[in-house]
Protein backbone atom coordinates (compact mmCIF):
# COMPACT_ATOMS: atom_id res chain seq x y z
CA UNK A 1 0.00 0.00 0.00
CA UNK A 2 2.85 2.47 0.87
CA UNK A 3 4.87 1.37 -1.94
CA UNK A 4 1.68 2.14 -4.30
CA UNK A 5 1.39 6.14 -2.84
CA UNK A 6 5.34 6.31 -2.58
CA UNK A 7 4.96 5.85 -6.87
CA UNK A 8 1.91 7.98 -7.57
CA UNK A 9 3.92 10.77 -5.42
CA UNK A 10 6.70 9.96 -7.81
CA UNK A 11 4.64 10.23 -11.05
CA UNK A 12 2.56 12.77 -10.02
CA UNK A 13 5.55 14.80 -8.76
CA UNK A 14 7.14 14.18 -12.13
CA UNK A 15 4.40 15.56 -14.01
CA UNK A 16 4.33 18.59 -11.89
CA UNK A 17 7.75 19.12 -12.70
CA UNK A 18 6.95 18.86 -16.80
CA UNK A 19 3.77 21.27 -16.39
CA UNK A 20 6.55 23.61 -14.54
CA UNK A 21 8.64 23.34 -17.33
CA UNK A 22 6.50 24.09 -20.38
CA UNK A 23 4.56 27.14 -17.87
CA UNK A 24 7.51 28.77 -17.55
CA UNK A 25 9.14 28.09 -21.24
CA UNK A 26 5.62 29.60 -22.26
CA UNK A 27 6.52 32.66 -19.62
CA UNK A 28 9.68 33.24 -21.13
CA UNK A 29 8.52 32.78 -24.72
CA UNK A 30 5.71 35.47 -24.54
CA UNK A 31 7.93 37.68 -22.26
CA UNK A 32 11.21 37.48 -24.92
CA UNK A 33 8.54 37.86 -27.89
CA UNK A 34 9.37 34.61 -29.35
CA UNK A 35 6.00 33.16 -29.97
CA UNK A 36 7.57 29.91 -31.56
CA UNK A 37 5.65 26.66 -32.20
CA UNK A 38 6.47 25.02 -28.75
CA UNK A 39 4.48 28.03 -26.94
CA UNK A 40 1.16 26.67 -28.87
CA UNK A 41 2.31 22.88 -27.76
CA UNK A 42 2.09 24.31 -24.08
CA UNK A 43 -1.12 25.81 -24.64
CA UNK A 44 -2.28 22.61 -25.86
CA UNK A 45 -1.09 20.60 -23.07
CA UNK A 46 -2.65 23.00 -20.77
CA UNK A 47 -5.90 23.12 -22.13
CA UNK A 48 -5.66 19.75 -22.09
CA UNK A 49 -4.75 19.20 -18.34
CA UNK A 50 -7.43 21.92 -18.02
CA UNK A 51 -10.27 19.56 -19.75
CA UNK A 52 -8.76 16.83 -17.15
CA UNK A 53 -9.13 18.76 -14.54
CA UNK A 54 -12.49 19.34 -15.65
CA UNK A 55 -13.85 16.21 -16.61
CA UNK A 56 -12.46 15.01 -12.56
CA UNK A 57 -14.38 17.93 -11.08
CA UNK A 58 -10.83 19.86 -10.61
CA UNK A 59 -9.23 17.27 -8.85
CA UNK A 60 -5.86 14.81 -10.50
CA UNK A 61 -6.91 11.93 -11.80
CA UNK A 62 -3.40 10.75 -9.84
CA UNK A 63 -5.22 12.42 -6.44
CA UNK A 64 -7.88 10.48 -6.59
CA UNK A 65 -6.03 7.42 -7.16
CA UNK A 66 -4.12 7.75 -4.34
CA UNK A 67 -6.85 8.67 -1.96
CA UNK A 68 -7.44 4.78 -2.31
CA UNK A 69 -3.74 4.34 -0.44
CA UNK A 70 -4.22 7.12 2.28
CA UNK A 71 -6.40 9.16 4.72
CA UNK A 72 -4.49 12.04 5.39
CA UNK A 73 -6.00 15.22 4.94
CA UNK A 74 -2.84 17.09 3.74
CA UNK A 75 -2.60 19.26 0.54
CA UNK A 76 0.74 17.46 -0.01
CA UNK A 77 -0.13 13.64 0.39
CA UNK A 78 -0.04 12.43 -2.97
CA UNK A 79 2.74 15.09 -4.43
CA UNK A 80 6.27 15.95 -3.05
CA UNK A 81 5.74 19.21 -2.49
CA UNK A 82 5.53 21.99 0.37
CA UNK A 83 2.02 21.40 1.64
CA UNK A 84 1.65 25.44 0.81
CA UNK A 85 2.48 24.87 -2.61
CA UNK A 86 -0.11 22.12 -3.06
CA UNK A 87 -2.45 23.77 -1.15
CA UNK A 88 -1.97 26.70 -4.07
CA UNK A 89 -1.09 25.27 -6.78
CA UNK A 90 -3.98 25.84 -8.86
CA UNK A 91 -4.45 29.34 -7.86
CA UNK A 92 -0.63 30.22 -8.40
CA UNK A 93 -0.27 28.48 -12.10
CA UNK A 94 -3.56 29.72 -12.72
CA UNK A 95 -2.69 33.27 -12.16
CA UNK A 96 0.46 32.78 -13.94
CA UNK A 97 -1.30 31.27 -17.55
CA UNK A 98 -3.23 34.71 -17.15
CA UNK A 99 -0.15 37.00 -17.28
CA UNK A 100 1.08 34.37 -20.26
CA UNK A 101 -2.46 34.96 -21.74
CA UNK A 102 -2.45 38.28 -21.78
CA UNK A 103 0.93 38.68 -23.12
CA UNK A 104 0.38 36.38 -25.83
CA UNK A 105 -2.65 38.50 -26.82
CA UNK A 106 -0.18 41.37 -26.43
CA UNK A 107 2.59 40.45 -28.78
CA UNK A 108 -0.31 38.97 -31.33
CA UNK A 109 -2.01 42.56 -31.48
CA UNK A 110 1.36 44.49 -31.55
Amino acid sequence: MKNKLTLIKIIHTLIWLFFNFVIFYMLYAVIADKLDNWLWIGYALIILEGIVLLLFKFYCPLTIIARKYSDSTKDNFDIYLPNWLARHNKSIYSAIMIVILVITIYRLLD
